[in-house]
């Protein structure tokens, strides 16, 4: 009896503690973003003039058929970004044909990242008034080899622009709408080491904590960070998987121990009447 309330008292322990990190495993299943709110109402033509804009809030633009829009948004450690861009075509009594847009992002050394699945391009036909245009990227690491394309912590920049249409349909306007739901992958996607600083083009340490508002519209650098500032790197929910396991493993022992010893003793003979 001692023995099987020893084991239990560990089935206890180990229970309670992995319920949080039971818990923060059920909180690595994709859960969107909070609604939309208002972001910058106009996009930058080129990667240093991209407008900024954070995963929760929606950007907006108008601008002419043919253009090229830029945004930056901030994803960190852990995070898997899923952009969404919908566009609002030019009335189809005025247009000449169908036309395809493509919605791309690129991190912070400007490389393109690849979308994990998602409607990236999409060709509407000449009647079709509007489209949607979706990225899933990959879950966001806190480091990797210099030779890698893998996504790393700082600045992603989402590019949007007609790739083919009827030539007499250039410089027809239209408007566009672009947002980027967060999704938490928590610390399965952790590695090791971790950046000295964010990939955020400009910035310096100082910079990356400052966000200065000028006209609505905010810049890469002054917008770098996310709502809750940059994570440390080091911390994930692996460390309590990784400690949670220790101790049931400590606690296994000790019951195996007393298990063994339980058994190798022997039986008490009852005394010759």
């Amino acid at each position: 009896m001692r023995t099987v309330r020893m084991l239990a008292a560990a089935a206890l322990a180990g229970a309670a503690l992995l319920g949080p990190a039971a818990s923060g495993a059920l909180a690595d299943t994709p859960t969107p973003s909070a609604n939309p709110s208002a972001g910058p109402t106009e996009a930058g033509t080129s990667f240093r003039t991209a407008a900024a804009f954070r995963p929760g809030q929606e950007a907006t633009a108008q601008a002419s058929t043919g253009d090229y829009l830029y945004w930056v948004f901030p994803a960190d450690t852990g995070e898997r970004p899923t952009v969404k861009a919908t566009v609002t075509l030019p009335e189809s009594a005025r247009r000449h044909g169908a036309a395809t847009w493509r919605v791309d992002v690129y991190d912070g050394l400007r490389r393109r990242q690849p979308c994990m699945y998602g409607a990236q391009s999409r060709t509407a036909a000449k009647d079709t008034g509007s489209l949607e245009l979706a990225c899933v990227l990959r879950p966001v690491r806190s480091s990797a080899d210099a030779w890698s394309n893998e996504p790393l912590p700082g600045s992603y920049y989402v590019r949007l622009t007609v790739t083919g249409l009827p030539e007499e349909d250039l410089g027809q306007p239209f408007s566009a709408r672009v947002g980027v739901g967060v999704f938490d992958e928590g610390g399965a996607y952790a590695t090791d080491g971790a950046l000295a600083v964010p990939l955020v083009p400009g910035a310096t340490t100082a910079e990356l904590a400052q966000a200065d508002e000028e006209a609505g519209r905010r810049t890469a650098v002054e917008a770098a960070a996310p709502e809750d500032g940059w994570s440390s790197g080091w911390w994930s929910d692996r460390w309590i998987w990784t400690a949670a396991g220790g101790v049931l493993a400590a606690l296994a022992g000790i019951g195996g121990y007393a298990l063994t010893r339980g058994s190798g003793r022997p039986s008490r003979v009852p005394p010759a009447v």
